[in-house]
């Protein structure tokens, strides 16, 4: 029978214990000191809570109760001697099940991780779904992992370890996460359309209006009608459009979004999230026959990455009018122009224009988007609200100096171009990280026609500043350019910098950051603010509308543009709470 927390925030402190009894491995002391901090506001709370009481108890407590669990596979599960809540997890995930030279792959492998961090392999075997996961995942799981740092898988197996007490409370509690299921289904169903040469490896790559680009617009269509909006269609760009009708005619429009490219050998979820959270929400009011008192607007931006064709947001772009006609003459590697690949998929160029909102008809925009960092993560937290994205500068530069002999140069008679850069790149790290929300990056660096034996007389690399408030970023700029100044006088070496981009910071609507927050409070959860480092299709319709986005908390510390992208159903769930929390407050005559 199903606990509730009403029992759990109510019952003597005993009984209480006894009720989350087998949550943590022969650790009760956990949940034991978790319920200090009763009454309990939701089940996300108390997963909460327990996670924090984990965090403050200090390494040596944490390794004790690392080594509390079993092996994957291993000798407890041999004899049978696995707690029944593990046995259960093992099970799903089929791993009372292997063959031969599976087990003696796990074998060797739980053998090679204690030699190297001295406690077991903690995995949340039932997966981001809670439905297993498969024994190749757990294996090629356990392969990776075995190259972190020690103190960073110490850290990652706590994050499991808060993986799997979130599944089984959820069992405790009979727990439904039925939407954030199905928007974790809709996002692997769309995951089969791939680019040629990416889907033959399992790789997800969809570059604009390339076959696999028009199959997913073509799915989110279809979804979209399943769901229940009232219109649907496919604009001028590629973009899908849904609208969810007001409770009366002439109401103004509440606009969200993402986009549904990605990046070559992406992840699931990058701008996918923000499209389908909302198609939940909207699907839930269809089911309870509610309106709005506004218009709900979905679109699935059709490009944000910038992959096929050398423009960026061009589906959120083009909504405020900032599509420029000379793209339409882009060409891709296959020489292929934008124009003919709008009309190969059926769209009219010359239409684009007429896609243009007017922002006077708008109440603004909000964007559910995946973190695509660590930070979340790191806390333990599911939700974040954004308080800025950043404004960033990037530059191409060069430093010059002479080409020498390497055996023959003394190393203070060199004019070492490399030497010069590579100064510049640890000036570039300290002085970002003066600022703490500043960010830095020398992603690329090339000495050209470099060889073992000469001193490098080039060296090309890039610059990329970013910091959540214009000024902010200036003065970092300025900073790093005045010392690349300094550093070449003092070297002997001369520079050249290209500005290549300059894009303003998008800070978050006041009282829209303030709705996020009072939705991410309604469930329970801690608030935290934060920056977004990343570009998001919101920092175009900022530039008309007042924008403001929330984040969700992404797995495998929060890794983005990359395969290894994941969040958890429950954490979409929480993300489908919030917005209708957002929609069903929201009222329109307070704008």
């Amino acid at each position: 029978m199903a606990i509730t927390l009403e029992q759990v925030n109510t019952a003597p402190r005993a009984e209480a214990l006894q009720l989350l009894d087998g949550l943590y491995e022969h650790s009760p002391w956990i949940a034991d000191k978790a319920l200090d901090a009763r009454p309990f506001q939701s089940l996300a709370h108390l997963k909460h809570t327990m996670a924090q009481v984990l965090r403050e108890a200090g390494r040596d407590a944490q390794v004790k109760l690392i080594q509390a669990h079993p092996e994957l596979a291993g000798k407890a599960m041999v004899s049978k001697s696995l707690t029944a809540e593990s046995t259960n997890e093992q099970g799903k995930a089929r791993l009372t099940d292997c063959t031969p030279e599976e087990f003696a792959t796990l074998q060797k492998l739980n053998a090679d991780y204690n030699a190297k961090f001295g406690f077991p392999f903690i995995l949340a075997v039932r997966g981001p779904r809670g439905d297993g996961l498969g024994k190749q995942q757990i294996i090629e799981t356990f392969t990776r992992r075995l190259q972190n740092h020690p103190d960073f898988e110490l850290q990652e197996n706590l994050r499991n370890i808060h993986r799997v007490v979130e599944l089984r409370l959820n069992d405790k509690f009979a727990a439904a996460t039925a939407p954030g299921d199905d928007v974790w289904d809709w996002q692997e169903t769309m995951s089969q359309y791939s680019d040629p040469g990416y889907l033959e490896k399992g790789q997800l790559t969809v570059t604009y209006l390339t076959d696999a680009h028009r199959a997913c617009a073509a799915y989110i269509s279809k979804t979209m009608r399943a769901c229940g909006f009232d219109e649907v269609k496919i604009d001028a760009v590629g973009n899908v459009v849904g609208i969810y009708k007001a409770a009366t005619p002439g109401a103004k429009t509440l606009l969200t979004g993402s986009h549904y490219d990605t990046v070559r050998n992406g992840g699931k979820y990058d701008g996918r999230l923000g499209i389908f959270v909302p198609m939940a929400c909207v699907r839930e009011l269809h089911r309870q026959g509610k309106r709005l008192p506004f218009n709900f607007e979905v679109v699935g931006f059709s490009e944000e990455e910038g992959q096929r064709y050398k423009a960026t947001f061009l589906g959120s772009g083009a909504l405020i009018g900032d599509f420029k006609p000379e793209w339409l003459d882009q060409k891709d590697a296959d020489g292929i122009t934008m124009r003919e690949a709008m009309r190969n998929a059926g769209l009219k160029p010359e239409d684009i224009g007429k896609i243009k909102r007017d922002a006077d008809n708008y109440l603004g925009f909000v964007e559910v988007h995946i973190e695509q960092g660590p930070v979340l993560n790191e806390l333990d937290l599911p939700l974040g609200i954004v308080t800025s994205i950043n404004g960033n500068v990037r530059y191409q530069c060069e430093v010059t100096g002479m080409a020498s002999h390497a055996g023959t140069t003394p190393m203070n008679r060199r004019r070492d171009a490399a030497a010069a850069a590579a100064e510049l790149l640890l000036y570039v790290e300290r002085r970002a990280a003066q600022d703490g929300d500043s960010v830095g990056t020398v992603g690329m660096l090339q000495v050209p026609s470099g060889s073992i034996n000469v001193v490098p007389g080039r060296c090309f690399f890039s610059l990329d500043l970013r910091a959540p408030v214009d000024a902010q970023r200036d003065a970092l700029v300025a900073d790093v350019l005045a010392e690349l100044k300094n550093i070449c006088e003092r070297r002997g070496v001369h520079f050249t910098t290209e500005l290549t981009e300059r894009a303003a910071a998008a800070p978050s609507a006041p009282v829209w950051q303030q709705r996020w927050e009072a939705a991410v409070q309604s469930l329970g959860v801690p608030l935290h603010r934060m920056p977004s480092g990343a570009g998001h299709d919101a920092m175009k319709l900022h530039k008309v509308m007042p924008q403001a986005m929330l984040f969700v908390r992404g797995q495998n510390s929060g890794i983005s543009h990359n395969p290894l992208e994941s969040t958890t159903s429950d954490d979409i769930e929480l993300a489908i709470q919030a917005l209708m929390h957002l929609l069903t407050h929201l009222s329109p005559e307070k704008q």
